[in-house]
């Protein structure tokens, strides 16, 4: 009778394992549908991208932006939105840069393609001509010394390593030149810093980005030349090492400006108080339009709400959707963020980050714990017949970074990331190289996961 009973509660439970299962596949199914058929990521991005355009922290861009966002976070049903004040650098470029090289006899020169780094100090009103010293990598430019480094402009030719499968690994390595290089080639002397654009594709288009300086140097400018620039300036040095390299760079730090973190809520049918953000950064590089840099995470979140508002969808949890301000050059926006969570002490289970590009999601990486790791695991068929099944990576954004440090899980959608540093922080971030299926796509899986967790725990 005993062994009866107990085959009997397995049984039972078994099948309302399965009715569970079923019900979820039902609820997955819908959302997809839904976001496939009527989504309004596209068009929310062409908007942003197209009608604002780039919105650097601090920029009239940027406020045309939060405002946007607000009355585009009200479009999607949430019960409530909301601005979340923070206080942002706010860094300009001024007029377009300019950059030459001049052969060592001075009988002709070369236009090539740069741009300032965010953060970067101008040249003086006539600009710099010196000569420009090669280095691969910061060793390199140790064992030359401030003998052969001061007084010229060093050029850090480092570029992505293209046999690493993970184009974000292969970024991680180059990305600290850019970071880095102008202090690293102060500290030996050096006018300026030149940085091969972080980018595996090789075109004209040079991509931007942060720099930093350290305090116990002399400040430097910087700027990133284009992959085909750093290789023709390579060869050329080749034949011809004392040729000189002028730029001209106008831009400037001005006072921090006023700006806000854009949210949007629904409130949890049965744990109000109890969190799931999903978010992506609002701001993005002047000289493109910020398509998947991040735009794309933008309307993923605002998604998110849409699809549960309109499919009637009742979360146990509030979810949060974030549009998060100055990703790209502070990370105010995000600190700003936790600082209210821990201000608060609000319980959040779990933050979602899209800013990895619009292209079609793969699976989520997640800083998580080993139980919530298989139990993000045990999901993977309920995802797999929409082309989503890597769970196994960790990581997690940037702008969830401040939660992941308050022991928040964390969690970020994976996109196939092969064309993505073919556009990041270049001109060419355009709306044009978005695909609207990939980018809905993007939309659903993270309201699938996030339907997910809110019914099941984390």
């Amino acid at each position: 009778m005993k062994i009866r009973f107990l085959l009997f509660i397995l049984c039972f439970a078994f099948s309302v394992n399965c009715i569970i299962a079923q019900t979820d596949s039902a609820t997955i199914k819908t959302i997809f549908n839904e976001a496939l058929t009527h989504g309004k990521s596209y068009s929310n991005l062409d908007y942003l991208c197209n009608k604002i355009g780039g919105r650097l922290a601090g920029s009239p861009q940027a406020q045309q932006a939060v405002e946007w966002a607000y009355k585009a976070m009200k479009e999607t049903g949430a019960d409530t939105v909301y601005l979340q004040e923070c206080m942002v650098p706010h860094w300009v470029r001024g007029e377009k840069e300019i950059a030459k090289v001049i052969t060592s006899n001075s009988k002709s020169s070369k236009e090539i393609a740069i741009c300032a780094l965010g953060g970067s100090i101008a040249t003086s009103a006539e600009g710099i001509s010196a000569q420009v010293i090669e280095v691969k990598n910061f060793e390199e430019l140790k064992a030359l010394g401030k003998e052969k480094i001061q007084g010229k402009i060093v050029f850090f030719n480092h570029p992505m390593d293209p046999t690493v499968i993970s184009t974000f690994d292969a970024y991680g390595d180059a990305v600290e030149y850019r970071w880095a290089g102008a202090s690293e080639a102060a500290k030996y002397g050096a006018l300026a810093a030149v940085v091969r654009s972080c980018s595996l594709l090789e075109d004209d288009n040079p991509h931007t980005g942060v720099m930093s300086y350290k305090d116990s140097t002399q400040k430097i400018p910087t700027c990133a030349i284009s992959t085909n620039g750093a290789n023709w300036l390579s060869n050329y040095l080749k034949t011809d090492k004392d040729l000189k390299f002028y730029l001209k760079m106008n831009c400037q730090t001005l006072p921090d400006e006023k700006s806000y973190n854009v949210i949007g809520e629904i409130r949890g049918s049965e744990k109000p108080n109890e969190f799931i953000v999903v978010g992506g950064h609002l701001d993005a590089w002047d000289n493109g339009k910020g398509a998947n840099d991040d735009g794309c995470g933008v309307v993923q979140s605002m998604e998110v709400i849409r699809i549960y508002k309109a499919l009637g969808i009742k979360p146990k949890c509030t979810i949060r959707a974030i549009a998060f301000m100055n990703e790209e050059n502070g990370g105010r926006g995000g600190k700003k963020y936790a600082e209210s969570v821990k201000q608060k002490n609000e319980k959040h289970i779990v933050a979602i980050e899209s800013d990895a590009g619009s292209f079609t999601p793969l699976g989520f990486s997640s800083d998580v714990t080993p139980a919530q790791k298989l139990i993000l695991k045990s999901w993977r068929p309920l995802f797999e017949p929409y082309g989503i099944y890597s769970f196994d990576a960790d990581g997690s954004g940037s702008d969830i970074h401040p939660l992941k440090n308050m022991g928040i899980p964390c969690m970020d959608l994976t996109p196939d990331s092969q064309r993505y540093f073919d556009y990041h922080h270049a001109a060419t971030d355009e709306f044009v190289n978005v695909n609207k299926r990939e980018l809905e796509l993007g939309g659903a899986a993270m309201a699938a996961m996030i339907w997910m967790i809110s019914q099941h725990g984390f």
